[in-house]
């Protein structure tokens, strides 16, 4: 864990088309609008594609570069601001070129270090750990200001036109449950108009001997493979471990900064689900703390959600005020998590 001074000069964000109720939803996938509310606990969310017609509307770099764009206008900075652009994401435009060199490409960016990390939704906490790292710390980069991006477009993976009826709740979940979007900060190595400080980044894989709890399968031009269901979820096993790992992060935080959850005024709490959001923040027991969660709204759009959630905390906190997000992947199990302080 570092705890180097990093700075957050601006956010943004970006979700594609109008918001799909459960209403929506049910009628175009045939699932029952009340299992998704009682169930899941998202309300609405936002497709990068065409419910009638499946057509993708948005792409990832579309999403990245218009998220991208709002964080440089709010901190008033042009192309030749930029050192460089660190993108995570689970679901990329293709395999090359990297998306983000295409977000580069589309803000004006040149000669500048691009990175993508591929993971799920630690990729973003993994994002912000590897661009506080790449600012100027004294080793002659010249790197003081960076674009960190987090973004997912899921449903581009989903079959629109498919019979739902019979499915396994493991596979069916995931038509309910994701959605898309992209967020963005910009980092600074100096507090010159910053909005808050970035005081600690937890970035740990915990899998060992363990079984991944979510498998996104990635067909090449073989196709898919015979009885192997691309996408599975095993929402069981998240609802069991995950609220365990989210309180150990939140633990291993506080003590690096030497806090108290009563220091809290804000808490990011992991966005999996409207349902396991609740369930999560009860565990953590952060009285005192303002929830700030996006997740009922957005949908589970991956990368973007603790980018997103800082754009809501934005506006929200006050100097002398303090933050702890938290952010779990149940793919191969990754805990996540940072802390803010209010400038």
């Amino acid at each position: 864990m570092s705890t180097d001074e990093t700075f957050v000069l601006s956010t943004g964000a970006a979700l594609p088309g109008d918001p799909i109720d459960n209403t929506a939803l049910a009628k175009r996938f045939g699932v029952n609008a009340q299992w998704v509310e009682l169930f899941v606990g998202t309300r609405t969310r936002h497709f990068a594609v065409d419910l009638d017609t499946g057509a993708q509307t948005h792409t990832l770099t579309d999403l990245a570069t218009a998220a991208a764009e709002q964080a440089m206008v709010r901190a008033g900075l042009e192309a030749a601001d930029i050192d460089f652009v660190v993108l995570g994401t689970a679901t990329p435009d293709m395999l090359m070129p990297a998306t983000v060199n295409l977000v580069a490409d589309r803000l004006g960016l040149d000669q500048v270090a691009t990175y993508q990390l591929q993971s799920g939704c630690a990729g973003a906490v993994q994002a912000l750990d590897l661009g506080r790292r790449l600012l100027d710390e004294g080793d002659g980069t010249g790197n003081r200001v960076g674009l960190v991006i987090g973004g997912d477009v899921c449903a581009k993976h989903l079959v629109l036109d498919r019979d739902t009826t019979g499915q396994p709740p493991s596979e069916l979940i995931n038509y309910v449950l994701f959605g898309d979007g992209a967020g963005a900060v910009v980092l600074s190595a100096d507090p010159d108009g910053a909005r808050m400080r970035l005081d600690s980044v937890l970035n740990r894989f915990t899998g060992l001997g363990r079984d991944p709890a979510q498998v996104i399968h990635w067909w090449g031009e073989t196709g898919p493979v015979e009885g192997v269901q691309a996408v599975t979820e095993d929402y069981k096993a998240i609802e069991e471990r995950v609220p365990g790992m989210a309180v150990e992060v939140l633990h291993e935080l506080l003590d690096a900064r030497g806090w108290d959850k009563s220091d809290l005024s804000f808490l990011l709490p992991p966005q999996l689900s409207g349902r396991m959001t609740q369930k999560i923040v009860k565990e953590l027991g952060v009285d005192g703390a303002a929830e700030v969660s996006v997740v009922a709204d957005t949908g589970n759009n991956g990368n973007a959600l603790p980018f997103l959630q800082l754009d809501a905390l934005a506006p929200l906190l006050g100097a002398g005020q303090r933050a702890a997000a938290v952010a779990i992947e149940s793919s191969k199990w990754l805990k996540g998590g940072f802390t803010v302080e209010g400038l």
